[in-house]
């Protein structure tokens, strides 16, 4: 690991764990290990960056508007929190996203200034986890790549909402076809913590 890396977590929010109006099964799983990665990277002083869906009341995304997931995610409720336990250190970058009515998006980087911020703290590589994995998480990995960042998906650091029983399956062809690399949580430790090196900021 030359480049510089950042964590991205994607969409970790309340409502989308168990026991909130869109839950991924077993989504609060991924807390822990995601926890020691944050801590790592910000013992480091590496970037750690937070989306998350800030929709307005009337998303179109929303059943009632004729989209197809129950409300969820709205702007200052509870449920577009991040939960209580999730590390989140102070000062992190958070993005809002999906935060027009008439437009969705799955993806951390479509109508934000994710790249920009990224490219600006001098990143180049990308490591991914949150939720779901077969739709924000994959939709993040594809525009990063595109965006031109070297990029991994931290395989135990995300879950999928399977609406049919393969899609987290499917979701990891497409992402790995696209270019992305893959890893887990307690490989990208041990890689992170063997690293004596400081990256620029610049």
């Amino acid at each position: 690991m030359t480049a510089k890396p950042a964590l991205i977590v994607v969409d970790l929010q309340r409502d989308f764990c168990p026991g909130g109006a869109l839950p991924v099964r077993e989504g609060d799983r991924v807390i822990e290990p995601i926890n020691a990665l944050v801590d790592l990277f910000h013992e480091k002083g590496l970037p750690v960056l937070y989306t998350r869906d800030w929709h307005p009341k009337d998303h179109v995304s929303f059943k009632p508007n004729g989209g197809m997931w129950p409300p969820h995610a709205i702007r200052g409720t509870p449920g577009a929190r991040f939960p209580p336990t999730l590390h989140v250190p102070h000062g992190a970058a958070i993005i809002d996203k999906a935060t027009s009515r008439d437009a969705e998006a799955y993806s951390g980087f479509q109508g934000t200034d994710l790249a920009e911020r990224l490219r600006r703290s001098g990143v180049e590589e990308l490591y991914i986890v949150g939720l779901a994995t077969d739709y924000c998480v994959k939709n993040t990995v594809t525009d990063g790549i595109a965006a031109g960042f070297r990029l991994k998906v931290v395989a135990d650091c995300v879950k999928g909402v399977n609406l049919k029983r393969t899609d987290s399956a499917t979701a990891f062809r497409s992402m790995k076809g696209k270019g992305a690399g893959r890893t887990t949580s307690q490989q990208l430790l041990k890689q992170l913590s063997g690293r004596v090196a400081v990256w620029s900021s610049s």
